[in-house]
């Protein structure tokens, strides 16, 4: 399993446009077959690999009105009692200074919350984090440690959080 390495900029209602601070409307998909053009050039990770993976879903993070352009992508697996995010990234052009839309990273772990209330798992979402990002993701997602690993959970609360954050009626 990869270490997840997405920064968590900042919590917003969907995602900020950074020039304008404007909010987007966003949604996220179960990523499409049309979508893998989009995925052989601009990622870190192998998506196009994580797509033959049969026991994992992928979903993309598009604007409403940009739904062609991916922002983020989303690789979740189901724990039986918990939901693993197994890959999370932000488009390049959302990373570092220069980035076009903040919010994306807690848009996606948001998502993963909601599922997992979605198959009655109470919000229960783990991952395995970078060691230098435990800090920020206790901090950003309200994600614990387990033990001494970098092996990360969101609980019950915390999801509450963020599936209230980016997905109730604004």
């Amino acid at each position: 399993m990869k270490r997840i390495a997405i920064h968590i900029d900042r919590l917003t209602n969907s995602i900020v446009e950074v020039a304008t601070q404007t909010t987007l409307a966003t949604y996220v998909l179960p990523l499409a077959s049309s979508d893998k053009k989009h995925l052989k050039t601009g990622w870190s990770f192998d998506w196009l690999g994580e797509l033959q993976r049969p026991q994992r879903k992928i979903f993309k993070l598009v604007i409403a009105n940009e739904p062609t352009i991916i922002q983020g992508l989303l690789s979740l697996g189901d724990g039986g009692d918990h939901i693993i995010v197994h890959l999370v990234e932000n488009a390049y052009f959302n990373i570092g200074k220069g980035k076009k839309y903040e919010g994306v990273g807690g848009n996606l772990f948001a998502f993963a919350c909601k599922h997992s209330f979605e198959r009655d798992y109470d919000g229960f979402v783990s991952f395995l984090a970078k060691s230098n990002l435990v800090a920020h993701y206790e901090k950003a997602l309200g994600a614990h440690r387990i033990g001494a690993s970098t092996r990360m959970i969101i609980e019950t609360e915390a999801a509450s959080m963020l599936v209230r954050q980016y997905f109730s009626p604004q």
